[in-house]
């Protein structure tokens, strides 16, 4: 968890901070105190692990205390700042008012503040549990069973793994702390290393391998369906022992077949197949001598095919988008290509210095994900670079396709910057990168005067709503573009800070909670368009504005 709060610190131009200024060591500390109780009951609850956790970790620490018998925690000397809270007990789960999980809690601190009589609420785990056995009734050992949910990603929906297991001799499952809220479950059975080694050893073209097996278990989720779009939710609740058992049989298998063509002589392939609703590899193949392959064993699904070649003088890959329903596919063929080299250098206009090699660039996707393959190509491309000290990026093997540059500070020095023109791309207006290979020259210009909108966000009777999600959103034509959302959270006070805004027209929202990053689907802000706020932005501007947060779902009229 200190790891995740450290990497989001150094992402933080996009999750801006409080803006606190570092504390000289004669300021007066903070001290946080509180109570951790149990849900439903309010019992105190002993043994609980506290900590809060600095969001800027160059500005902040990170503090830990433990309840006593009697719930209650406290702690000291803490440095000003804005600061993330959670807490921890074997078998229970913080929850927020709606009995869901949380993602912490966000608190502002100011110099010698005593922050008292915050309460937080346990409940206890869900659990998952049951046994797999085959057609025969056997236990099936080594399956893997998953807990999944659905959630948005970038604004995409997308299957995210929760927790797995894989079951015991007997066949049984145990998966333990389990937020309430609804759930799918998967089992996927467990490898068929004698049909690997078999299909190893023949040594014959990838159609003669591919026939040899006519049935295979297939990954099958509750209640019992191969076919995820049949698949059941689970409703778990606080504190629920759910029984899940499969039985799995023998059904047709389902394989990818085709050819790497136009390799250089002596080279190989190997290939990937990735699914675009987990943004996972699932399976993969190596090519045979005549290159030919076969990916054995495929659910249906939607999937990204990648290869990537072995032995070239240059990186070379492709990639092509399948759709797996019914009946295996025959007759694919991949023709790798080189990728691109983009290079330049940042340039930043406005006040104050910055480090050029405290700053990250990312070359983001302008068709998103979905279109384009990024998962499967991470690990061929990197979309991340390191500026150097001069100014100088480079990204090397970058596949065709149009992209944008993303600029990533570390702490407070870079909340206020945001790219501003990128000389060289041949798309100025559209402020985006055409790359069709050899090699690209680019020049990044960032401004340091970024926008700040400062405001309090409350319910609809005007009392301060707590750890509400606030989203600038940029005008429509530029709500495919990750870069142009700024997004916060607000404090124990309702106060919140975005930083980096770039100048244009905004459309503000604060939400009570949000699914993942469902605020970058446009038909998600489609439906809320009426309650934002309308934002108009200079460069270098500051605002003000006062938010009445949206509620959620079931407290709604």
């Amino acid at each position: 968890m200190r790891l995740l709060l450290a990497f989001v610190a150094i992402l933080s131009l996009n999750i801006s901070g409080s803006g606190q200024a570092a504390a000289p060591k004669t300021e007066a500390r903070a001290i946080v105190e509180g109570t951790v109780v149990k849900d439903p009951g309010g019992e105190p609850v002993k043994k609980a692990l506290v900590e809060l956790i600095a969001e800027n970790q160059q500005e902040g620490g990170d503090y830990t205390a433990t309840s006593a018998s009697d719930g209650t925690f406290r702690m000291e000397g803490v440095i000003a700042g804005r600061y993330r809270l959670f807490v921890e007990r074997t078998g229970m789960l913080e929850t927020n008012k709606h009995h869901g999980r949380t993602d912490g809690r966000v608190l502002t601190l100011a110099p010698g503040q005593e922050l008292k009589d915050l309460q937080i609420r346990l409940q206890a785990a869900a659990v998952v549990r049951g046994r797999v056995t085959d057609e025969d009734g056997d236990p099936m050992a080594e399956a893997q069973v998953a807990v999944l949910r659905q959630t948005y990603i970038s604004g995409h929906s997308r299957w995210e793994q929760v927790s797995a297991e894989r079951t015991n001799d007997l066949g049984e499952y145990r998966i333990p702390n389990l937020a309430a809220g609804n759930y799918f479950i998967s089992v996927s059975p467990p490898p068929d290393f004698k049909t690997l080694i078999a299909a190893q050893n023949a040594g014959g073209t990838a159609r003669e391998v591919a026939d040899k097996p006519a049935t295979t278990y297939q990954t099958t989720y509750y209640p019992g369906t191969a076919d995820r779009s049949q698949a059941a939710a689970v409703p778990l609740h606080a504190g629920d022992e759910f029984p899940a058992n499969f039985s799995l049989t023998p059904a047709p298998a389902l394989s990818i077949r085709g050819s790497v063509v136009n390799l250089p002589p002596r080279a190989t392939a190997s290939i990937m197949l990735q699914s675009r609703d987990f943004g996972l590899v699932f399976n993969g193949a190596e090519m045979n001598k005549d290159g030919s392959f076969v990916i054995r064993d495929v659910a249906p699904g939607s999937y990204t095919l990648l290869a990537t070649v072995d032995g070239s003088a240059v990186p070379l890959t492709a990639r092509q988008a399948l759709q797996v329903v019914s009946s295996s596919i025959d007759g694919v063929r991949l023709a790798p290509q080189a990728g691109a080299m983009v290079r330049g250098r940042l340039r930043v206009e406005g006040k104050g210095q910055i480090d050029p090699s405290q700053i990250l660039l990312a070359l983001q996707p302008g068709d998103g994900p979905e279109d384009s393959g990024a998962f499967a190509m991470a690990d061929v491309f990197s979309s991340l670079t390191h500026v150097a000290a001069d100014g100088s990026f480079e990204w090397r093997d970058v596949p065709p396709g149009n992209y944008y540059v993303q600029l990533l500070g570390q702490g407070k020095s870079g909340q206020d910057y945001f790219v501003k023109a990128l000389a060289g791309s041949g798309r100025p207006e559209e402020m985006s990168v055409s790359v069709a290979g050899g090699t690209l020259a680019l020049d990044v210009i960032a401004s340091a005067n970024g926008g700040v909108v400062e405001g309090l966000v409350t319910n609809a009777k005007g009392d301060p709503v707590p750890n509400a999600v606030i989203v600038a959103a940029p005008e429509m034509r530029l709500r495919g573009r990750l870069d142009r959302y700024r997004k916060t959270v607000s404090d124990q006070s309702g106060h919140f800070l975005l930083h980096g805004i770039a100048p244009g027209t905004y459309t503000v929202f604060g939400w009570e909670s949000v699914e993942g990053e469902a605020y970058f689907d446009p038909d998600f802000l489609a439906r809320y368009e009426g309650q934002g706020s309308a934002l108009r932005m200079a460069e270098g501007e500051h605002k003000a504005m006062q938010l009445v947060a949206i509620p959620d779902l079931e407290d709604q009229p």
